[in-house]
């Protein structure tokens, strides 16, 4: 069965609700407006969290609702509701009315079309009994408890979701889109001689779980973790001051989404807020830089087959061998900036409004190896792992915590550091990246990214990155 048939038999046959009613409601709301969309969802999901040798909590949940948005010019009316009934959406529809008052226009132009399909249907939630699952956090947390006599104290989660959307407009068939998502998590804490340290991993995707109950995966996970872990026993102070910063490949392209991919998303920059308004077509970046948001990976976290504004979504090349040549676009400010959409209109349920957003978003490979760019570091810092961090849009400033990191001495990788914090301004790193390595990776499959408090998952990628003279925040001098 098809994307489309499973969502027309979720929300029609199964609710009762009158296609043709439906389609009616919505072509009634939005006559008059510039664009619009009613977004139908159906969601599950779970999380299980195994700590302390038990299963601690276990959770499951099942949401629905729909969100009807009309749009004229830059003004939105949004009305939502948790229920699927003519009446709830009939409702809806006179409350967005109220943005078209005096207004005439020829609605845009529907989505093309796609048969792209970049993740499976199944429900992950519904293929792996209940005890299966406890049982795999079982085996987790006693490996883990078996690998090193100083491991304390483990902490396993799986966490998994379903969510069936479906788009319907004006005058258009609706599209379906069913969307997998699943992730795992290890914690782990190390003692030794009273000193304690943690170490993490996580990994997921747009699949279902069959790939973390393979031993393979979960033991991979747990091995990361409890490196991490124990380097960080052997930690010192990380230096202070204005240095050379390596980058590491994968998960530190975090760096890369908070501090500049932001700064590339449209409404930002139709509004003049971001730090790269105003410069499309100039030079932002070191020649050999090239950044690309990818939401047509398959089985990636932050794909999608279409965007929840009913778009496919697309590879968008954002900066070209340094020259800014693209910003991700919704529908909305892609009309009144004059493009198109690129797909990266998202919403993190039926209760929210679609703004743009990031999918997968990662920097392209160079020529260097990675052995190569550390020796040519005298005196520096190798971050390879990030935890929090915060940006600001209109500056593009950044700070971001390492939970891994070294020390580079003489072009070696030296003693592991902890408390290290990178500060600088994203704009401003691109243009002092030196060396960009052949060694590109992406990350795990852990990434949420939050805007206008809506959350949505992300992916993130990069090589290895050499930085000269970025700040780093520590201890020593």
């Amino acid at each position: 069965m098809t994307n489309a048939a499973v969502a027309d038999d979720l929300f029609f046959s199964r609710t009762g609700l009158d296609r043709d009613r439906v389609q009616s409601i919505v072509q009634d709301a939005l006559h008059g407006t510039d664009d619009g969309e009613m977004f139908l969802e159906y969601r599950q999901s779970e999380s299980l969290v195994f700590d302390d040798g038990r299963l601690k909590t276990a959770s499951f949940d099942t949401a629905q609702g729909f969100g009807l948005r009309a749009v004229v010019g830059e003004a939105t009316g949004y009305a939502h509701a948790s229920v699927l009934d003519e009446d709830a959406m009939a409702r809806a529809a006179k409350t967005v009315q109220a943005v078209r008052t005096g207004h005439g226009s020829v609605f845009a132009d529907a989505p093309i079309g796609t048969n792209a399909k970049l993740y499976g249907d199944d429900n992950p939630l519904a293929l792996v009994p209940f005890q299966d699952k406890v049982a795999l956090l079982a085996d987790i947390d006693a490996y883990a408890r078996g690998r090193d006599d100083r491991v304390c104290q483990v902490s396993v989660s799986i966490s998994g979701e379903w969510q069936v959307v479906e788009i319907v407009r004006p005058e258009q068939a609706p599209i379906g889109d069913i969307r997998p998502l699943v992730r795992l998590n290890v914690s782990v804490v190390v003692d030794q001689d009273g000193r304690r340290e943690v170490g993490t991993h996580g990994t997921g995707g747009r699949v279902v779980y069959t790939r973390y109950l393979q031993p393979e995966t979960w033991r991979e996970a747990v091995d990361i973790a409890l490196r991490q872990a124990l380097v960080n026993l052997e930690s010192v102070p990380p230096p202070a001051g204005e240095m050379t910063v390596v980058l590491g490949s994968g998960w530190p392209g975090i760096l890369l989404h908070e501090a500049i991919g932001h700064g590339l998303e449209g409404d930002f920059n139709r509004k003049q807020t971001s730090a790269f308004a105003g410069l499309m077509g100039e030079q932002v970046a070191a020649p050999g830089v090239t950044v690309v948001d990818d939401g047509t990976i398959p089985d990636r976290r932050g794909s999608l087959t279409i965007d929840d504004e009913g778009t496919p979504t697309e590879r968008t090349v954002l900066i070209e061998d340094g020259t800014l040549v693209g910003f991700m676009q919704d529908r909305m400010n892609a009309r009144l900036m004059g493009q198109r959409s690129t797909g990266n209109g998202r919403r993190q349920s039926f209760a929210h409004r679609p703004m743009p957003r990031m999918t997968n978003t990662y920097m392209l490979a160079g020529d260097h190896d990675p052995a190569e760019i550390l020796a040519s570091v005298d005196r520096g810092l190798y971050a390879v792992a990030f935890g929090g961090g915060q940006v600001d849009i209109t500056n593009g400033k950044f700070v971001f915590s390492c939970t891994e990191a070294y020390k580079i001495e003489n072009g070696k990788v030296g003693a592991p550091v902890k408390g290290a914090t990178l500060i600088g301004n994203g704009p401003d790193v691109l243009t002092k990246v030196s060396m960009v390595g052949n060694d590109p990776e992406f990350d795990p499959g852990i990434g949420t990214c939050g805007k206008e408090g809506q959350g949505v998952p992300v992916g993130v990628g990069q090589p290895t990155l050499r930085v000269d003279a970025l700040t780093v925040g520590g201890t020593a001098v």
